[in-house]
């Protein structure tokens, strides 16, 4: 076996590659959180076909590591009015979670997309999408007009300092740019002095 071929570089950083999760937080931050009832998370269980003994993520069937947003909380770095709460919440993998983002859950489950379910082959997606359309239509969940609540204005001035906190790290990764070059390229001048 080849020496090189055990070794992996870690991947360079980028300042700008963690944005997402930026706007995430900002908009996360300004969403209540409502706690379901053990009753509520039962009910949910048993229209997504579920018991505490056959819990698993709705999308594959794979151990659900959390629950996941049926609607996006987030599109277009602004709010879409959905709040955490159980009607707006189903078991998920990790891998579903992250595959289908801010898609429509339906559009995404069906597509080729990375880590899809279709993409992953799973066999029973049809029957998954029918009960998780049976949980969608089965309470509508909560969406709110957070700009009617707090105020056009103050939302805008939330909005306006994500955009300010993106500008910084953009501009923080030009100058990080222009360091990692100086420094690499000093390197590269002190290990020819020393050959």
């Amino acid at each position: 076996m080849e020496y090189l071929s055990l070794f992996r570089m870690p991947t360079p950083m980028k300042i700008t590659g963690r944005s997402s999760s930026i706007t995430n937080a900002f908009i996360n931050s300004i969403i209540p959180v409502v706690p379901p009832s053990a009753e509520e998370v039962k009910r949910a269980l048993e229209i997504l076909g579920m018991t505490p003994e056959t819990f698993q993520c709705a999308y594959c069937g794979s151990v659900a590591s959390e629950w996941d947003h049926l609607r996006p909380l987030v599109k277009n770095k602004k709010p879409t009015g959905y709040i955490s709460e159980i009607h707006n919440l189903v078991p998920s993998c990790g891998k579903c979670n992250q595959s289908k983002g801010n898609k429509g859950w339906k559009t995404w489950m069906l597509s080729n997309a990375k880590l899809s379910p279709s993409a992953r082959g799973i066999k029973d997606i049809p029957e998954r999408v029918k009960r998780l359309e049976a949980y969608e239509n089965s309470k509508a969940p909560t969406k709110m007009d957070f700009a009617a609540i707090v105020g056009p204005d103050i939302l805008a001035q939330h909005q306006n300092n994500l955009e300010r906190v993106q500008s910084l790290m953009r501009e923080s990764q030009e100058l990080a740019a222009k360091i990692n070059v100086g420094v690499a390229n000093s390197y590269k001048a002190s290990v020819g002095r020393n050959n």
